[in-house]
């Protein structure tokens, strides 16, 4: 009876203890309060959806207001939506004081918002209108979220901002221009808010992530392979993949920027996290057969 009622209380203390593992698991935002812009769709979407499953209250900043209220209902009570155009420096400021106001506090940033471009790839023909278009979302849209979450998160005292970037900023010849030079601005951007932002206790850090076929990549292929259905645009980004037996998916993101956003990443700032599965890191050359490079023995 004895060995009996031990057992019992020993299987009882490992369930008590593998609960406790999962509920803090799943609470490393616990408290906390987001603002996610462009998280109607696609990678922003994923992220609030993981920072709410991680205790946070979220709030979906999106120009898309019918779907942006859309995501906001799917997601639940700990999920509110407020239109924003990131084009536009009130837009994001009312965002801000939104969270603050409904909420008390902001907690995290999240500048995802950003859109492609369709001008011609040589620089020769580069569309300056169009460049200038991209820039005032892609880079002028994170530097007025920048601004403002520091507004805010410096009488706090503390607070984490995040920036999506891109691969194609982190290496040439995989976007056309005005794309490229608008995400490697926007990790200039942010180490240079590193630089003053420590001081204050605030993080900010970049995520780079790999082509991921959202809506918003494969809108952007449709203009340059017309012929070419969305299952055949989504194969087309994973086989350029490197690492074998994986692809990049919104989830993976979503997970570093929890990472980034979490005391798990307490000592992490100015920092530019690239998710590509090592494709920025390799270049493979092909070498002729020849004697020449053959060893003598």
């Amino acid at each position: 009876m004895f060995k009996i009622g031990l057992r019992s209380n020993c299987i009882s203390r490992a369930f008590l203890t593998k609960s406790s593992i999962r509920k803090f698991s799943a609470s490393k935002l616990e408290g906390k309060i987001a603002l996610i812009t462009g998280a109607a769709s696609g990678i922003g979407k994923e992220t609030a959806k993981k920072f709410i499953n991680n205790g946070a209250k979220v709030v979906i900043a999106d120009i898309q207001t019918k779907l942006g209220k859309e995501t906001a209902t799917e997601l639940g009570t700990h999920a509110s939506f407020i239109s924003c155009d990131v084009s536009k420096e009130s837009d994001i400021a009312h965002a801000v004081d939104y969270a603050v106001s409904n909420y008390g506090q902001l907690d995290i940033m999240f500048n995802n918002a950003g859109i492609a471009c369709h001008t011609p790839p040589t620089i020769v023909d580069l569309d300056l209108a169009a460049f200038d278009r991209v820039m005032s979302i892609n880079v002028r849209g994170v530097v007025a979220g920048i601004k403002h979450a520091s507004r805010v998160m410096i009488p706090q005292g503390h607070g984490s901002i995040l920036c999506t970037s891109s691969i194609t900023g982190v290496l040439g010849g995989l976007a056309q221009h005005t794309y490229s030079i608008s995400k490697s601005t926007v990790v200039g951007v942010m180490k240079s808010a590193a630089a003053e932002l420590c001081r204050y206790g605030i993080r900010i850090n970049c995520i780079s992530p790999f082509a991921i076929p959202t809506p918003f990549v494969i809108e952007e292929m449709r203009v340059y392979f017309p012929g070419v259905d969305d299952q055949g645009l989504a194969k087309m980004i994973h086989d350029n993949g490197v690492l074998r037996g994986a692809i990049c998916e919104p989830e993976d993101i979503a997970n570093a920027a929890l990472y980034l956003a979490s005391d798990d990443a307490k000592y992490v700032s100015g920092h530019n996290l690239v998710v590509d599965g090592g494709f920025t890191s390799i270049k493979n050359l092909s070498f002729p057969v020849s004697n020449e490079f053959e060893s003598e023995e």
